[in-house]
């Protein structure tokens, strides 16, 4: 088994740094906060990112941001050995990702990136879904880790191609879910409740993934933060500056960058992405709180 390292143990590193563990793999981690990479048990705790480097073959990152991603990496990179791969699974800028692996490729490392979805659940129940872009040999070589954290990975090209993937799932996955939220209180203003607007939509299929499923938690507020509005806002400045830079005009990508951002200056920053029901409420002046369904 590859000696492995992670980097960044939070929600998703945390979680797959504990299976991995639990897989039988010689684990070694290290974390901005030293509580939590103490809670890895049975993982090699040391104090740096250098440190883990040293003693790894994959290093394995979750990190907030892109900046984070860079500084790690040059940090990663002063102490890996030559052919040592940096398994990145952060939502991040795809031409930082290519600039950071066409700096690996001057120092002798490679550079894989796999963003994911499934969110801290799917990293607790090994159910994440990657998207990979890598040079095809490194990339193999991250499958079987990969294989054993989620229940699908698709290895797309070359690095920039999964990070982007992603943020086209982030699109999709924020578009609807502020869409449903605007058609709800539009639907509630007129005096429709939620949940018989809800099977309208259901049965006349104009139905999306927030309100086949999502929706039914909608009376939840401040849930823990799995997936905070502030990391949301991140990803959607990202999707706004890869479609500027592609050049393909993406008016959703611009308005939701906006509402996120909106939702960050409510006050929201570090409330879970389900709560932006919170800022639909504030902004329609309606309640949007679902009745459970009928019996039979």
């Amino acid at each position: 088994m590859s000696k492995v390292g992670v980097v960044g143990l939070g929600n998703i590193g945390g979680p797959i740094a504990a299976n991995l563990v639990a897989d039988g793999y010689p684990v070694t981690v290290t974390d901005v906060d030293p509580a939590r990479a103490e809670a890895i048990t049975g993982a090699a705790v040391v104090a740096s990112v250098a440190d883990v480097a040293a003693t790894s073959e994959i290093t394995i990152t979750s990190l907030p941001t892109p900046e984070v991603v860079d500084a790690v990496s040059t940090e990663w990179a002063g102490t890996a050995a030559p052919g040592s791969i940096l398994l990145d699974l952060s939502t991040t800028a795809p031409a930082g990702n290519r600039a950071i692996s066409d700096r690996f490729r001057g120092s002798g490392h490679h550079f894989v990136e796999a963003p994911l979805t499934g969110g801290a659940i799917g990293a607790q129940n090994r159910s994440l879904v990657f998207m990979v872009g890598g040079d095809p040999e490194p990339a193999a070589r991250c499958q079987e880790l990969l294989d054993r954290l989620g229940r699908a990975t698709f290895q797309l090209g070359p690095v920039g191609t999964g990070t982007t993937m992603k943020l086209v799932n982030s699109l999709l996955a924020f578009s609807c879910t502020w869409a449903s939220l605007e058609a709800l209180s539009l639907a509630v203003a007129a005096g429709v409740d939620v949940r018989t607007a809800v099977e309208v939509v259901r049965t006349g299929g104009a139905s999306n993934f927030f309100i086949d499923r999502a929706v039914e938690g909608i009376n939840q507020r401040d849930r823990p933060a799995q997936f905070s509005l502030a990391l949301a806002a991140k990803d959607a400045g990202l999707i706004r500056d890869v479609a500027a830079a592609s050049g393909v005009p993406a008016v959703m990508a611009a308005a939701m960058a906006e509402v996120l951002a909106e939702a960050v200056d409510r006050g929201l920053a570090d409330h879970d992405w389900s709560d932006l029901v919170v800022m639909a409420e504030q902004r329609g002046g309606v309640e949007l709180t679902i009745a459970p369904k009928a019996e039979g």
